[in-house]
This record gives C-alpha cells, sequence and structure tokens, in this order.
C-alpha cells in the first residue's frame, strides 16, 4: 500500500483478518509524529479509532487537515483516496482499518 514518494513508515500495520471479501488491519502509532507513510487506498475502506485523540492527514498537492477522532465512531472513505496519516497524539493510540475487497453483497 505504501510507496517511496514520501517520508518512511513508522506506523506499524498488523493485518488481523484477510480473504477475498475483507482486510482488517489495526494501524498503531508509538509515538508523537509516526506515520503511515504516503499511499492510495485501492478500496472502499472504515476506519475505527480506539482512541479520543487526532491525526494529521498529509493530502495530495501539499495540503494537510486534521482528523478529530472518538473511541469507536467510525468513518468511511472512498477507494482512490490518498495520504499520509500522522498522529498528532502524545500517546500510543491505533485504529482499525477495514477494506472491502470485492463488491458481493
Amino acid at each position: 500500500m505504501c510507496n517511496d514518494t514520501g517520508p518512511e513508515q513508522t506506523a506499524t500495520a498488523d493485518i488481523l483478518i484477510e480473504n477475498d471479501r475483507v482486510r482488517v488491519t489495526r494501524w498503531s502509532f508509538a509515538a508523537k509524529g509516526d506515520r503511515t507513510g504516503w499511499h492510495r487506498h485501492e478500496h472502499d475502506y472504515v476506519v475505527v479509532p480506539e482512541f479520543d485523540g487526532e491525526l494529521h492527514i498529509d493530502l495530495p498537492g501539499g495540503d494537510q487537515m486534521t482528523a478529530a477522532l472518538q473511541t469507536g465512531a467510525p468513518y468511511y472513505r472512498p477507494l482512490g483516496t490518498e495520504h499520509d496519516v500522522i498522529s498528532g497524539n502524545d500517546f500510543a493510540c491505533s485504529f482499525i482499518e477495514i477494506e472491502m475487497l470485492d463488491k458481493k453483497g
């Protein structure tokens, strides 16, 4: 998922479930500034935060946004989303990412 167009991945990605229909990954950030690395999502996905805090999101074109997250409050993003996700927290944190790998009902 990540490539070399930006800073290296320092967050940890642990795949919890993977099959033909779904991939579930826990992204863990040990320290403020840890990041996923620049990537483009090839599938629709849902994120479920496991903390209250914020993530800084680097976007194409040099833009950045801050996302306020709440424990257990999921959000959806479509395939094609491009970004680098960076922890803005002074504590270890993680979120669960659920990628929908196919379009079966």
